[in-house]
């Protein structure tokens, strides 16, 4: 149990954390692909109003002070983007016709090459997008198709570049993490760890001592009997002297089974075990007015302590028939698939809420209250059968389709 502890300790923290960067690093990347974008856009607005250049030609006489004030003014960049910035453009009629390319400020770039970039844009119909690094803007002068390309692809390297660091950097702190959490974990839960097994330890050793004076208190009991005859009074000492003692030996059988001790498995057929469990509880299924069958696939065998799974099909079985209403059906059904046996007990109820699917394996959980004078036994039946499938390393569940039955399953790795 502790070490599950550790394990979900370490899985949520790991979770938690690898959920944390990944917002931190969406919300970054997002950010700054927003950025690149906004500051491509921007240039491409400036090249759109001179129809595919920068303001720096005959009309402005290149007079760098009325450039660099344009660009300030407008755009806020660098006067010296003009120098820096790599573009194209091609002009096309509305039917795709080429009417003229203008690569002259990029030399990457060739005619074919930039009328095939064209094409493609004017195949996926967007008026803003990439083609590869290149960013383009499309807008119509006339009858004419201008596209503008502007070569981003520095700025795009620099952003892949940053999202790859961040992202490597982030699986070297989630392995340091891991590595911090395995180291500390344990220092963690060893408060809880302590307090288990001190509880433990105190099941088992209180369980020990009761059961010295509940066997006085009976044999007192059944000595008072003989010397004065049946008496109401000592018949209910002697019942409840039993049911106590069998609480006290639930406890305490709970408690090592929570323990997984390494007991010797052994191979045994777990076909005739179901088998023979359930032929010893058809007379008392028949006297409760109960319809008891059972679907066991033949042949099956198991490795395991023969002993605790007969007390695991004991315990479905007489849960099964306690809780199964008047006239109820009950079904064993124990069948292998694949590497898996499955062990499950079916019952009708009148009725059962998913509420108490979810509490069903909790120590002293009773779905009814008001029945426990009736049906005996103290919640702690289920508690011992998870404990016996989790010591052979399975798992039990529980489930209700219509809220009338339920079906508990437990599932054996062969």
């Amino acid at each position: 149990m502790i070490r599950k502890l550790r394990i979900k300790l370490i899985l949520a923290s790991m979770l938690s954390l690898l959920l944390v960067l990944t917002i931190i690093l969406g919300v970054v990347g997002v950010l700054n692909h927003r950025k690149i974008v906004q500051d491509a856009d921007s240039i491409l607005a400036l090249l759109q109003e001179n129809d595919g250049n920068f303001p720096l030609d005959e009309r402005m006489g290149n007079d760098l002070f009325s450039i660099e004030k344009h660009l300030r003014n407008n755009h806020r960049f660098s006067p010296e983007l003009p120098y820096e910035s790599r573009y194209f453009s091609v002009f096309l009629t509305e039917t795709g016709d080429v009417i003229s390319v203008n690569t002259g400020k990029i030399a990457a770039v060739d005619t074919t090459t930039a009328i095939n970039y064209a094409h493609t844009v004017l195949r996926t119909g967007l008026l803003k997008g990439f083609v590869d690094d290149y960013r383009y803007t499309t807008y119509t002068v006339g009858n004419e198709i201008h596209i503008i390309f502007l070569d981003y692809g520095r700025e795009m390297t620099s952003f892949r570049s940053f999202l790859f660091t961040s992202m490597g950097v982030s699986v070297v702190g989630l392995m340091a993490v891991l590595f911090l959490l395995i180291f500390l974990s344990g220092r963690i839960v060893k408060p809880f760890s302590e307090n288990y097994e001190k509880q433990k330890r105190f099941i088992t050793d209180a369980g020990h001592e009761l059961k010295t004076p509940l066997t006085i208190i009976d044999a007192d009991a059944e000595v008072l009997e003989m010397d004065i005859g049946e008496n109401e009074w000592l018949r209910d000492i002697q019942t409840q002297t039993k049911r106590l003692a069998q609480l006290t030996n639930s406890l305490i059988l709970l408690s090592r089974m929570e323990e997984q001790p390494r007991t010797e498995k052994i191979e045994f057929p777990i076909s005739d075990l179901v088998e023979e469990t359930v032929e010893t509880f058809q007379a008392l299924a028949k006297t409760r007015n109960k319809n008891l069958s059972a679907n066991i696939q033949p042949m099956l065998s198991m490795s395991g302590d023969e002993k605790a799974v007969r007390q695991l099909i004991t315990i479905l079985l007489d849960n099964a028939i306690k809780y199964a209403n008047d006239g109820g059906r009950i079904e064993i059904t124990l069948k292998k698939q694949k590497n898996i046996i499955y062990l499950s007990a079916f019952n009708t109820v009148e009725s059962i809420s998913k509420e108490n699917i979810m509490h069903l394996f909790d120590r002293f959980y009773r779905v009814d209250q008001s029945r426990n004078s009736q049906t005996g036994g103290y919640g702690l039946g289920l508690s011992i059968a998870s404990a016996i499938v989790n010591a052979h390393k399975g798992k039990i569940t529980a489930s209700t389709e219509d809220e009338k039955s339920l079906l508990i399953t437990a599932a054996f790795p062969v």
